[in-house]
């Protein structure tokens, strides 16, 4: 990916990235919100090990989803924030097996954090409504990104037309 701007191929593979989340968001029957959720979209945070552009992709379909979904501007703004921040990081990460952790930290504590607000709004009863929903939270989390994530970082790679724009790194080359 340059540095100044997307290529018209990089646009088109965040554009298709934010579809796809957004859609396995908002059309799956699945707890997606609250305290208990699996966001099976979130498989897809790990994307950007291989694909500098899915950071945008994952983004936009994360805001899309939660201003679809979610009658709580907050939850926009700070979901959101959470998606772009455990996309930034696992860019980072130095091997497959750590990809997906940095999407199940930001979203336990930003998302649990954020529930626990809404939930009590009360300084005493903050701290427990955070560690169970940063706990409920992370545990959906991990099954996404530790599960799902993981074959689409085992997968992926195999195919051939992927694997020639993917940035391939220490195991995964």
């Amino acid at each position: 990916m340059s540095k100044s701007r997307f290529t018209v191929r990089q646009l088109t593979t965040a554009a298709v990235i934010a579809a796809v989340y957004t859609v396995l968001t908002t059309t799956l029957p699945i707890p997606q919100y609250g305290g208990i959720q699996l966001r099976v979209a979130e498989a897809m945070t790990v994307l950007p090990f291989f694909f500098p552009e899915a950071i945008a992709g994952l983004t936009v379909g994360c805001f899309l989803s939660n201003v679809l979904m979610s009658p709580i501007p907050l939850d926009w703004i700070f979901g959101t924030a959470a998606t772009l921040l455990a996309a930034l990081w696992t860019r980072r990460m130095p091997n497959l097996a750590l990809a997906p952790l940095p999407p199940v930290i930001c979203n336990a504590v930003i998302v649990g954090a954020e529930i626990a607000w809404f939930s009590v709004q009360d300084g005493a009863a903050f701290l427990p409504a955070f560690g169970f929903n940063a706990l409920t939270v992370g545990l959906g989390e991990a099954v996404a990104c530790y599960v799902l994530g993981t074959l689409l970082l085992r997968f992926l790679p195999k195919i051939p037309a992927l694997r020639k724009r993917m940035t391939l790194r220490h195991e995964a080359a």
